[in-house]
């Protein structure tokens, strides 16, 4: 599912080099500390210890990287999601495993999280788009488990309306969530598989 969504030469890890990783993630964290209008593609190199010309050996232009920086993070979740559903069994194993994958990621790629949430209407319209459509190929996912937690008798029908509000509380999470802080990835996750599996679960279901 992932791999279709974006042609190969426009996906961000099509020649992701460690170099060009750590810049989108330089530039990650000050788009999301300093908002992307009011970060210098200079500065991004300053902080990422690379001349000019260095610099625009691994990215395109700001724009680019910017769009790289929403993708990549929303290519590596829809495929770990597709990589879920080919080994775990069972619609509860199954949320309780994309739950996991999904914290971890908040966790672990928060400032790419929060520079896609506050930026993507920096992004011109077909950008927009790509990266608003990977969003849909992740959530249909999910839909995906969930309807499938119905066919086994398990889970009752969820609305689209109540699918998007749980995944909101995964996604919104990069508004609170520490690395430093008191609760774990494990915690967070548990949490809130949880809270979809009690949303789901049917009441008469053993």
């Amino acid at each position: 599912m992932t791999l279709k969504t974006l042609p190969a030469s426009a996906r961000p890890d099509a020649d992701l080099s460690p170099t060009k990783r750590r810049v989108m993630h330089v530039a990650a964290t000050l788009f999301a500390e300093k908002g992307y209008g009011s970060v210098g593609i200079s500065e991004v190199g300053d902080a990422a210890e690379l001349g000019k010309g260095a610099l625009y050996y691994h990215i395109r232009s700001k724009e680019d990287l910017l769009y790289d920086i929403m993708t990549l993070y929303m290519v590596d979740l829809v495929s770990g999601a597709d990589g879920i559903l080919s080994v775990a069994t069972g619609a509860v194993e199954r949320v309780r495993a994309l739950s996991s994958a999904l914290i971890e990621a908040v966790f672990q790629t928060r400032a790419e999280m929060t520079v896609c949430f506050r930026e993507v209407h920096s992004l011109g319209d077909e950008k927009r788009a790509d990266v608003l459509k990977l969003h849909g190929d992740y959530q249909r996912i999910w839909t995906k488990v969930l309807s499938e937690g119905v066919e086994e008798g398990v889970f009752r029908p969820l609305s689209r309306v109540e699918i998007k509000g749980l995944l909101g509380m995964y996604f919104y999470a990069f508004l609170w969530v520490r690395p430093s802080g008191k609760e774990t990835p494990e915690e967070v996750s548990d949490a809130f598989a949880g809270i979809v599996l009690k949303a789901a679960m049917r009441t008469d279901a053993a």
